[in-house]
């Protein structure tokens, strides 16, 4: 990232939950530390509705709609509505720091009803438009598994978060992404400039959580830690990433990670952590080098949803800590967050602040 000398340090270790019983307490306050503590955390693919062919035909899909010819890309070009593809470059998530936009395609997919796209799908993708809305559903399904346990280890109303997402009862911001990260090596990354350039900038996520699908072999994500240094994270947990290109494909554990609107909602008890995706040393230093793919669900609330205060007495504690202390999140402001509205305020809407931080991305 340029300007940016933050230094990298060793992969983080994060913690790899079992979510397949999601009325259990006891994950539930696991989850809660872990979003409190990381923002990021695993959950186990076996505790979920994927099956290896769901995962690994999602990723087909993607290769084979990244490969298409860019005149049946650029028909379905990203909308101010955030659906559609997006070429290279043309995203720029951390401006400040960043001359080049990110070095990344991508295509998101906005919601399905009964189904169906509520969009143009390019040519290679309109005939699996049934498969890639089932894939989008067993993504709801385990989101909707998570906020559970959230809400457990808040000691709220187990559907507090769960009523608030549901996309029978409206429109949502929810988005599944398919990613596309040319290797170091590829013609698309030739401006590419040694030491400075990264494939996506450092950003904090919009929504309420994301899930990511990752393939091994393939890493880069960087999370940013308290102490202000990048640390890798990997793909299969507990190998490093020379490990990845050895393990067997089907299926690393989804990595989740808290989204600026679920830390606004805590008043950021749950942290909203920045991250990043480089292009990795390994991959810098060796000519065996490799595209990155990824598969991406952001999770958003009902868009009318009101972003009243999380009645937790757990939120409670950690606003008066942070008023005693003058402690500032860097996400919600201090006393920026839901709990802190002022006498008189309206509460912000999902959609009010979706739509400020994909002007501020976009700048359509």
């Amino acid at each position: 990232m340029e300007g940016d000398n933050t230094r990298v340090g060793p992969l983080i270790e994060l913690p790899i939950l079992d979510i397949s019983n999601p009325n259990d307490p006891a994950v539930g306050k696991a989850m809660l530390d872990a979003a409190a503590t990381y923002g990021f955390l695993y959950v186990n693919s076996r505790g979920t509705d994927f099956t290896i062919g769901d995962v690994e035909r999602a990723f087909g899909l993607s290769k084979q709609f990244f490969k298409s010819p860019v005149e049946e890309k650029e028909a379905c070009r990203i909308q101010p509505n955030n659906y559609g593809w997006s070429g290279m470059h043309v995203e720029t998530l951390d401006p400040e720091h960043q001359r080049t936009g990110d070095f990344k395609e991508a295509f998101n997919f906005g919601e399905f009803r009964n189904g169906k796209s509520q969009q143009p799908l390019p040519p290679p993708l309109v005939s699996h438009e049934a498969e890639i809305a089932h894939f989008a559903t067993l993504c709801e399904k385990t989101c909707n598994r998570i906020l559970k346990l959230l809400a457990l280890g808040l000691r709220i109303p187990e559907d507090f978060f769960t009523a608030r997402h549901d996309p029978s009862q409206g429109s949502t911001g929810s988005i599944l992404r398919y990613l596309y990260y040319p290797s170091i090596t590829s013609p698309a990354s030739s401006s590419y400039r040694h030491g400075t350039d990264v494939r996506a900038g450092a950003h904090s996520d919009y929504g309420s959580i994301t899930l990511l699908f990752q393939r091994p072999g393939q890493p880069g994500l960087e999370i940013l830690t308290p102490e202000k240094t990048w640390a890798p994270v990997p793909v299969q947990p507990g190998q490093s990433a020379e490990d990845d290109k050895d393990a067997p494909f089907p299926f690393p554990p989804i990595l989740v990670n808290i989204g600026d609107l679920l830390s606004y909602w805590t008043d950021g008890l749950l942290k909203s952590t920045v991250h990043r995706v480089v292009f990795p040393l390994s991959e810098q230093q060796s000519p065996n080098t490799q595209d990155r793919y990824s598969i991406v669900f952001f999770c958003h609330p009902l868009n009318t949803t009101e972003l009243v205060p999380v009645p937790s007495a757990l939120v409670a504690a950690y606003r008066q800590k942070c008023k005693e202390e003058g402690i500032q999140d860097e996400q919600v402001g201090f006393g920026g967050g839901a709990g802190n509205l002022e006498p008189g305020k309206r509460a912000l809407t999902a959609q009010e602040h979706l739509e400020a931080r994909l002007a501020a991305t976009y700048k359509f």
